[in-house]
């Protein structure tokens, strides 16, 4: 496991913290999320997805439905990303976004993390 880029968006007051990482095991995603929710435990939400070969999860975690996770698992499949997890950390501004605002700054924190050159 291998943390490749690191990115933050701040809107209307909400903190979006992204994170790619290379992973190769199911063991790996497991530990990289713990360590994230110990390390980020004020984090009001860390959503997040991954794909390993044929495995791919996705977690909106607590975020209304599809609003995280769905935007976090669109841009690893659009980007034909693998052995890969994105979470994304966000600290609650006070400001309610509402879902379509909450979708497009989860998928624009994704497509900014996951802008990488693996070569």
């Amino acid at each position: 496991m291998k943390l490749i880029k690191k990115s933050e968006l701040i809107i209307k007051k909400s903190k979006f913290i992204g994170l790619y990482y290379e992973v190769n095991s199911l063991l790996e995603v497991n530990t990289i999320l713990e360590k994230l929710k110990k390390e980020y435990k004020k984090a009001r939400h860390i959503p997040y997805a991954y794909k390993i070969g044929m495995t791919v999860k996705k977690s909106d975690d607590k975020e209304p439905s599809n609003t995280a996770g769905g935007p976090i698992l669109n841009i690893i499949e659009k980007k034909k990303l693998d052995n890969c997890l994105i979470v994304v950390i966000r600290y609650f501004g006070g400001i309610k976004l509402g879902a379509g605002g909450l979708f497009r700054a989860y998928n624009q924190i994704s497509t900014m993390v996951s802008q990488v050159d693996l070569k």
